[in-house]
């Protein structure tokens, strides 16, 4: 978050909450402080984050009920009580806010909370009175910063002052062309960031973008081989953006060449958006999700790449074990002959014996070598579904990152609980672990649910735990995919329910990129758990076949589950 942004915040800010009264802290990610403030509109959250890559202070909308007992949350939530927040100060380029607390609006300040937004070096601190730390987000030791360490406890010093001088508005091209031009060598960009303060990558891009030159091409250009009308184009709008920090004209668009800016906006601008703070809270929440989902996803990937490598290894040594155990019987004759020799000498005897032991070894081993390779093939299996259940997700763009998240989480916990607990023969009991499980539900054309798979459990806990006499369960034939299950126990089926179930049966499963996918129909009731299989593997007796669309499957996802 570079200094326009945060100045834009602030402003608004300054309208939103002053004055307002704290009232609750968590801290959802260790990096992360979300504060409710009480204002006559009603409570208004703030997102504090120190996280090098993302540091920002934005409103965001009511969050989730999580990290409330976290240690820093506690300290907050105690040093905050009851405080009523009363003033915002940022001073000059810096980008370092300090919000002033007091028991009422009108007295003495008493608690002080700093927002440092320096990239790596970001920090939010809580202070006394006094100025000395109550609780930081993280401490300094001297052994990483011997300029500014510190520490709860410590009396709070300001951060070093920043290099370059403060940006005016009344500077002349001229003057300002020459302060650029001082080191002839340096591309406009390093020349800007250098000699003034306040100076972001986004910023100077914002200042150099030509909607006919890419502003990449301007910033990386040596400043002596930059046309005078380009120095005059880049003044005026250097202008423009000192023009809106001092007036603070700020209004949030997503166009141009950087992902967002928050001045510079015309009024022909269409995408200009109220309600800068919280558009700002939600466009980096989507970044960090894009983040942690291309994070996790990888993840992933290689933890089931690692699991079938090594699965494929131990199988394939255990059926050259087994492969071994036939030789036995060649053990065994070659026994057989030496002892049918005339005049046995002893370690003829004993040659003979030990063919023999091992003869019996290798027969005996074949029945446990042939068990090892059944669990190896289980838990290929198991990795295998998971695979198909993971493209699924990764690679489907109907679902919101967060939601995605969240499945790839379950099913990467599900993979290390099937492949390190021994599969059990019994189905296990009911518990309120089934609780947690939520698989995608969907409203059929005449009003029913819809269930759908999305790992191995909630196949089984839609097709066996949770189903009713009257349910019918749709899968692709002969492919592997999720278990589809049609509530039809509420309520007789139309023909167009049968056909949305059988589509997203279609669409669901790894035959999704054909036009036509055949589609097993069979009421819940004749679903059998098979002993020792991995769970959501059924068998059945009798069975329907319909023909799903995959296309169309996509289709009967509706448009809220797309965003």
């Amino acid at each position: 978050m570079d200094f326009t942004s945060l100045r834009a915040v602030i402003a608004e800010l300054r309208q939103e909450i002053l004055p307002s009264r704290f009232e609750k802290a968590q801290q959802p990610e260790s990096n992360t402080l979300q504060i409710g403030l009480r204002t006559l509109k009603g409570l208004f959250w703030l997102e504090i984050s120190w996280r090098a890559d993302s540091a920002r202070l934005v409103q965001i909308p009511p969050p989730n009920r999580q990290g409330s007992e976290s240690t820093l949350a506690k300290q907050f939530q105690h040093g905050l009580s009851q405080m009523a927040l009363v003033e915002i100060h940022q001073k000059g380029f810096d980008r370092v806010v300090e919000f002033g607390l007091a028991l009422r609006p009108g007295e003495n300040i008493q608690k002080t909370l700093i927002i440092e937004l320096m990239g790596r070096h970001s920090n939010v601190l809580l202070l006394d009175h006094q100025r000395r730390v109550i609780t930081l987000g993280r401490q300094v030791r001297e052994n990483q910063s011997r300029l500014r360490p510190i520490g709860t406890g410590d009396i709070y010093i300001q951060p070093p002052p920043l290099k370059g001088i403060e940006p005016k508005q009344k500077e002349s091209l001229k003057l300002w062309k020459e302060r650029l031009c001082l080191i002839p060598t340096s591309t406009f960009k390093n020349a800007l960031q250098e000699s003034y303060q306040g100076i972001s990558p986004s910023l100077a891009m914002q200042i150099a973008h030509n909607e006919t030159i890419k502003a990449m091409n301007i910033l990386n250009l040596s400043v002596v081989k930059i046309p005078n009308k380009e120095w005059e184009r880049m003044h005026k709008r250097w202008g423009a953006w000192l023009k809106a920090i001092e007036e603070e004209a700020f209004s949030i668009h997503f166009i141009g060449p950087t992902a967002f800016r928050v001045w510079g906006a015309s009024k022909q601008d269409s995408l200009s958006i109220k309600g800068l703070s919280l558009n700002l809270g939600k466009y980096y929440r989507n970044h960090i999700n894009k983040l942690e989902l291309r994070k996790i996803t990888k993840e992933i990937e290689q933890k089931i790449i690692r699991l079938k490598t090594h699965e494929k290894s131990c199988l394939k040594e255990q059926e050259r074990l087994l492969k071994e155990t036939l030789l036995s019987n060649e053990f065994q004759e070659k026994a057989d002959k030496i002892f049918c020799r005339p005049n046995l000498r002893r370690d003829e005897i004993i040659e003979a014996q030990n063919l023999y032991r091992k003869s019996k070894k290798l027969r005996r081993s074949g029945g446990v070598i042939k068990g090892r390779i059944d669990h190896h093939y289980k838990k290929l299996h198991i990795i295998e579904g998971t695979e198909s259940f993971f493209e699924e997700i990764t690679l489907n763009n109907w679902e919101a990152v967060m939601k995605k998240i969240e499945a790839l989480i379950e099913l990467s916990k599900e993979l290390d609980q099937l492949l390190r607990k021994p599969i059990k023969k019994k189905p296990q009991a009911k518990s309120n672990k089934a609780q947690s499980l939520k698989p995608l539900e969907l409203n059929s054309p005449s009003g029913l649910i819809v269930q759908i798979g999305r790992n191995h459990l909630q196949n089984e806990w839609i097709s066996l735990r949770h189903s009713r006499s009257g349910d019918l369960w749709f899968h692709a034939q002969e492919c592997p995919g999720s278990h589809v299950v049609l509530k039809s126990s509420v309520g007789l089926p139309e023909e167009e329910d049968l056909q949305m179930a059988s589509d997203l049966a279609a669409f669901f499963s790894r035959a999704k990129g054909n036009k036509l996918v055949p589609v097993l129909m069979v009421p819940t009731n004749q679903l059998e758990r098979i002993p020792g299989a991995t769970p959501g593997t059924v068998s059945h007796r009798k069975s329907q076949v319909l023909w799903g669309s995959p296309s169309r499957g996509l289709s009967r996802i509706p448009k809220s589950n797309s965003k």
